[in-house]
């Protein structure tokens, strides 16, 4: 299989061989700023002042539509690590069922899982309420994984592989742990139907675990791949078209994004067969599904992860936003470019001199740890919220308004 590279949009799906020549793009992208001075790697978006209009919450700030007035409502301490902030994940969710929208949020040095309690007037100052303190996370993600119609907390624990489930919202928010165990944790988590049975599995970089009939039952872990250090997401889905569920994943700190295309051997066995998609950027340490040209199949949207860490594989390479979708007609991958910036100029050697917001040029976006995808103007297409170490913004489909 071959890859088409076009400019401006973005599809998920895996591929195979060389990367190919760049094409005219169908959609256009603008970028936006809403603080080019953030530092912190995660966002999410939603109506915070219940004025219908989508806001952004990032680090310790809410950032109010439509000129992104900033709004200061915690303090977010700096890693043991100063390149770093204790906030990996800010996931929009309303915990405590009081029509306001809160904060799901994970932490790597402070090891902790909360939740950010919205306190009804939202300029005042947002309260953090501890769920657990399993052991460092690199974000994490919402997913009904039991089928309740109720989103679950499922994070990348360094060791071990869990989720939450959100048991009770009134009088008290509580939050039910469930320990699947050591066996496939590593660096990477997703989700995704694996055997077609209907229920929602999880994928980490050693394997995947089956969900059971029966809820008390234990997950059954399969050993059947090693992806290496993955993104968070992992993605599982039926990319080709044949039936059966295929895994698309970057690698969070090295070039490449790659997927597994599922196959059952004549004896009836599961088999998996590995092809590159892109390996022209590096830290691939995200991935999002959303449908960007509004044909009801999402494309994946990823890029690059700015500093990652300091000094490792394209680390001072530019910085990008891409998006892949799977051509079941051509049997290839497409690549379109949403975003592309420049290296950074100087960058010193040692990583503890290393800066994004000194380094690269001002401007420039990737898709640190957790994006979102929301239409954010209300024009009926989705737009992308991007922040990272290089500042935070938001991306404009153009596909309806052009």
């Amino acid at each position: 299989m071959l890859i088409i590279y076009l400019a401006g949009l973005f599809l998920c799906v895996p591929i195979v061989r060389a990367e190919s020549d760049e094409k005219p793009s169908e959609l256009r992208w603008r970028k936006h700023t809403i603080n080019d001075r953030s530092p912190f790697e995660a966002a999410g978006a939603a109506d915070f002042n219940g004025d219908g209009l989508l806001d952004v919450f990032s680090g310790d700030s809410w950032y109010e539509a439509p000129k992104w007035t900033r709004h200061k409502v915690r303090t977010v301490a700096a890693g043991t690590n100063p390149h770093y902030y204790e906030d990996f994940a800010d996931l929009p969710l309303d915990v405590n069922g009081d029509g306001n929208i809160d904060i799901v949020t994970c932490a790597y040095f402070s090891r902790r899982i909360g939740w950010i309690e919205h306190p009804g007037e939202p300029t005042k100052p947002w309260i953090e309420h501890k769920i657990d303190t399993p052991s460092s996370m690199e974000t994490g993600q919402l997913v009904d994984l039991n089928g309740d119609g109720q989103l679950d907390f499922l994070p990348n624990i360094g060791g071990q592989v869990a989720w939450y489930e959100l048991t009770a919202k009134r009088p008290k928010v509580t939050w039910k742990k469930h320990d699947l165990g050591r066996e496939g944790a590593g660096h990477g988590i997703g989700v995704g139907d694996v055997n077609r049975d209907g229920k929602t599995d999880i994928i980490t970089p050693k394997g995947w675990y089956e969900q059971p009939v029966e809820p008390n039952n234990k997950w059954q872990f399969h050993a059947e791949f090693e992806l290496g250090a993955a993104s968070i997401l992992i993605i599982g889905r039926d990319f080709d078209g044949d039936g059966d569920t295929d895994i698309l994943w970057g690698m969070g700190h090295d070039f490449g994004l790659f997927w597994l295309r599922q196959s059952i051997s004549a004896d009836g066995k599961r088999e998996w067969t590995r092809d590159r998609v892109d390996t022209t950027f590096s830290q691939v340490h995200t991935l999002h599904l959303a449908d960007l040209d509004g044909d009801s199949r999402p494309e994946v949207v990823t890029g690059k992860r700015v500093y990652a860490h300091e000094t490792e594989a394209g680390a001072t390479e530019a910085p990008c936003v891409y998006s892949f979708h799977f051509d079941r007609e051509e049997s290839r991958w497409i690549k379109q470019v949403i975003y592309e910036g420049k290296p950074a100029e100087n960058a010193p050697e040692a990583a503890k001199d290393r800066w994004a917001l000194k380094d690269f040029e001002r401007g420039s976006a990737g898709t640190g740890l957790q994006m979102d995808a929301r239409d954010m103007d209300g024009d009926g297409d989705i737009d992308l919220v991007c922040p990272g170490k290089s500042g935070l913004y938001w991306f404009e489909n153009l596909r309806i308004s052009q």
